[in-house]
């Protein structure tokens, strides 16, 4: 299976924070959710991609190009949305062509025209009145007039009322059906993960907690709730973010141990949601028993 991205051993280090050997691939015809906390290493991730941002060590190849020597021949064929439109707020979408076209060899007229129309963006105002919705929507449509095989995307749908939302992932899930094309997107809406995405990873202070298909993230976890006496012995290690409360307990752990649990206590599977709330409860437990020990 051929990859349209792959990335290994990448790390890049910032005052406060670094990215640690940071590996993943995304196949060619697949969506990938890009998922984590806040200051995960999700942006800065990108931006070593799209050479914004210099890495310490590593490799980046897209469409078997290197991202840093290549850069040019790889955003020939890229398409990036980012959160915030950097596009002149009184330009109409007419001049947005004329300012674009020329830095793309395959740029097509008569796409970005049917475009347009297809999304329903008005021709006559300026992209400083559209709203976000439609200033992604007009993102994507410059993306698909170049033919971009390759769309990046960070936090799309952030901001997005729920309609909004729903358009933007079928145009999404409709730009990948020739197989030819993938998507990568961060984001914080993990139910857009669930509905769309192929493949997941999850960075998690600088470092990738997984990466593979979404129904090996969901079907190897579970979310384990009960009565904190009806653990048996040499389970909790195994339990991950465990919580304690007044009527008994909840935890994540991995479906393949859910054998040593007694019958008193209830698993379910845990969602993606779920398993980043679990992970970060479980950086905090650390944190605090490292603190305990001081």
């Amino acid at each position: 299976m051929e990859n349209i991205l792959e990335i290994k051993g990448l790390n890049k280090t910032y005052e406060g924070f670094a990215l640690r050997d940071v590996s993943f691939s995304l196949p060619r015809g697949y969506i990938m959710g890009f998922v984590g906390e806040n200051g995960s290493g999700k942006t800065t991730t990108i931006r070593s991609i799209l050479d914004m941002a210099k890495f310490d060590s590593g490799k980046i190849s897209v469409f078997g190009l290197d991202s840093v020597k290549d850069t040019i021949a790889i955003k020939e064929k890229l398409g990036v949305v980012f959160d915030s439109l950097y596009i002149a707020d009184n330009l109409n979408v007419k001049q947005i062509e004329q300012q674009f076209k020329p830095f793309y060899k395959e740029w097509n007229s008569d796409e970005y025209a049917a475009r347009i129309k297809k999304f329903g963006l008005p021709t006559d105002k300026s992209v400083g009145d559209f709203s976000k919705g439609m200033k992604m929507k007009l993102m994507i449509a410059v993306a698909l007039s170049h033919n971009a095989e390759f769309m990046i995307l960070d936090e799309p749908t952030s901001g997005l009322d729920p309609v909004a939302r729903d358009e933007l992932l079928d145009i999404l899930a409709e730009y990948i059906e020739d197989e030819k094309r993938s998507v990568l997107f961060s984001t914080h809406i993990t139910s857009d993960v669930e509905r769309i995405a192929d493949y997941v990873t999850i960075l998690h202070n600088g470092k990738v907690w997984f990466t593979g298909t979404k129904d090996d993230l969901t079907e190897n976890y579970v979310v384990v709730k009960g009565a904190e006496e009806d653990i048996p012995s040499g389970v909790k290690e195994k339990l991950i973010g465990f919580h304690a409360y007044r009527n008994g307990f909840d935890a994540m752990m991995k479906t393949e141990d859910t054998s040593m649990l007694s019958d008193e206590l209830e698993t379910e599977k845990a969602s993606i949601d779920e398993i980043l709330v679990y992970i970060a409860k479980e950086d905090r437990r650390e944190r605090d028993n490292e603190a305990d020990k001081v």
